[in-house]
């Protein structure tokens, strides 16, 4: 009987050690509700690589300049790639001509590597006097174009329209709009 009250009281003792130990030594997994990639939306709940303000200035190849901010970011690594997570981004893709092309959203994951940038929630983009809204934005760098989707609005000088994908190519200016299902049709009017 002795023995059994002795290792009963062991048992108590490294339970309440476990307990302790796993309340206030045991770190989380860092990447436990970092990236939120099923949402689409990144969120920025780890202190611990948490950067305000941070802005990457990126000169490409072809002599053209890509600038990104945010006021808030977080750094994470994804596959063994440098992933920033960031809230209320604005980025400004320069090309060799000085055209400006300016987005800006809630949210944004940038692939530091290869500078592919996903934006999402409230994108616009500003190029000379035309407008561009929409909920998502992926920005391919390395195949030089831009892909709207997602509740896309285009708004010029001469009117607006209404469509679910828009590809902007990077080199030639060319936009290509089109719906998701070919029996929608796109929708439009004129100034």
């Amino acid at each position: 009987m002795k023995r059994f009250i002795q290792l009963f009281l062991f048992f108590i003792i490294i339970l309440i050690a476990a307990f302790f130990y796993k309340k206030y030594f045991f770190k989380k997994d860092i990447s436990d509700g970092v990236n939120n990639i099923s949402n689409n939306i990144p969120s920025i709940d780890n202190k611990n690589n948490v950067i305000k303000n941070l802005k990457y200035e990126i000169k490409l190849n072809d002599k053209s300049e890509y600038i990104i901010s945010s006021e808030l970011s977080e750094i994470t690594n994804k596959d063994n790639i440098e992933i920033v997570l960031m809230k209320k981004v604005k980025a400004t893709f320069i090309d060799s001509n000085n055209a400006i092309l300016t987005v800006t959203s809630d949210y944004a994951e940038f692939n530091s590597s290869v500078y592919d940038t996903s934006f999402r929630e409230n994108v616009k983009v500003t190029y000379l006097n035309h407008f561009i809204y929409s909920e998502k934005l992926d920005l391919n760098l390395s195949k030089n174009n831009v892909i709207i989707y997602d509740n896309a609005i285009y708004q010029g000088d001469q009117g607006k329209i209404k469509a679910d994908n828009m590809v902007l190519d990077l080199i030639t200016k060319n936009i290509e709009i089109f719906m998701d299902n070919s029996k929608n049709k796109i929708t439009g009017s004129t100034n």
